[in-house]
């Protein structure tokens, strides 16, 4: 049972972290758009890094954000890949 909270607790966690970065993903892009100070490109992909790559990746989706840059094209996805490959390999565990 301790394994469920644990798990569980997990998961609540990287949901949070995804819908803050999907957040501060949709606030930049309407930053942008208005001539606002920016988050810092390094910044948005260290929330990516940190477990926010399915927010990353849905912001760049939704909100058509940094999709032309190469390194958040590539280092989101690979990201996102490298998070999923270590949370199911946590549940199978």
């Amino acid at each position: 049972m301790e394994d469920f909270y644990r798990g569980l607790a997990l998961m609540l966690l990287y949901a949070l972290v995804g819908l803050l970065t999907f957040v501060v993903y949709g606030v930049d892009k309407g930053l942008a758009k208005r001539g606002g100070r920016r988050t810092p490109e390094w910044l948005l992909l260290t929330i990516a890094a940190l477990g926010g790559s399915t927010g990353a990746l849905l912001g760049m989706v939704v909100w058509h954000h940094k999709t032309a840059h190469a390194k958040f094209r590539y280092l989101v996805p690979l990201f996102w890949l490298l998070h999923s490959w270590l949370f199911f390999a946590y549940l199978v565990d």
